[in-house]
């Protein structure tokens, strides 16, 4: 039985680079494949063993929860909280600090699309150290975070936005991971980055720099971080609609 049962979802964010789409709707809402991108998401997780979900919702949170509900269809608990001041990732996370205890817990964005099959591999990854990491591999991960990984696939540094041309990795982070309970005093500690926000990465880092162990788990398949109208469009191509 797999030992991770709990999820936390981060679907606060306004969308703003989806422009009219996402004015009075929430992002995460978006269908891709005839489904709900968060819905998507969950029943995936729900199919991996997982049975207990966080959501943290912002924009446009009242439609969003409404339309996921208690999340009985899936065979699974959902508990909504709200990001009421959206200043990162990282603060979105703390939020449901109280819902998953003292064990590794998955987490993930409402807004990454990937192969369901990807859910189970990256719980299952994480294995006794509890903690791992999904990774996609691009040509500069200067839009998202660089992602270093040793000869074993334990992930040795991790560099969020880095200027374009500076990476030595192709590696960038996929937006599905496993962390530990350790993760929490480095979520506490974090600093807000030169964007003004407390970014989640920004965490991981800090736990990998003080000796915590990730493991790095490539995505198989296509992955979408369905954030533009580009990346939508093709989402909705690959997963017929």
């Amino acid at each position: 039985m797999n030992a991770v049962t709990s999820a936390v979802l981060l679907a606060a964010g306004r969308g703003a680079r989806l422009g009219p789409l996402t004015q009075d709707f929430p992002k995460a809402m978006l269908e891709v494949g005839g489904q709900p991108m968060l819905h998507r998401i969950i029943g995936g997780l729900a199919n991996a063993g997982v049975d207990r979900f966080t959501i943290v919702s912002g924009h446009a949170a009242e439609s969003l929860e409404q339309a996921t509900g208690d999340g009985r269809r899936w065979g699974v608990h959902i508990r909504y909280v709200r990001q009421a001041v959206l200043d990162g990732t990282a603060r979105a996370l703390a939020l449901a600090r109280s819902d998953v205890g003292d064990s590794s817990f998955f987490v993930g964005w409402g807004d990454i699309v990937v192969d369901a099959a990807n859910y189970d591999r990256v719980i299952a990854a994480a294995g006794p150290t509890g903690a791992s990491l999904a990774v996609n591999e691009v040509d500069d991960p200067h839009a998202g975070a660089a992602v270093e990984v040793d000869d074993d696939w334990a992930v040795t540094r991790i560099v969020e936005k880095p200027p374009k041309g500076t990476s030595n990795t192709r590696w960038n982070n996929a937006g599905l991971s496993v962390l530990p309970p350790e993760i929490w005093g480095f979520v506490a500690a974090l600093q807000p980055s030169s964007r003004g926000e407390y970014e989640l990465p920004g965490a991981i880092a800090a736990f990998i720099a003080a000796g915590g162990r990730i493991r790095a788990v490539p995505i198989a398949g296509p992955w979408f971080d369905a954030g533009t109208p580009e990346s939508l469009a093709a989402a909705r191509l690959h997963f017929g609609g």
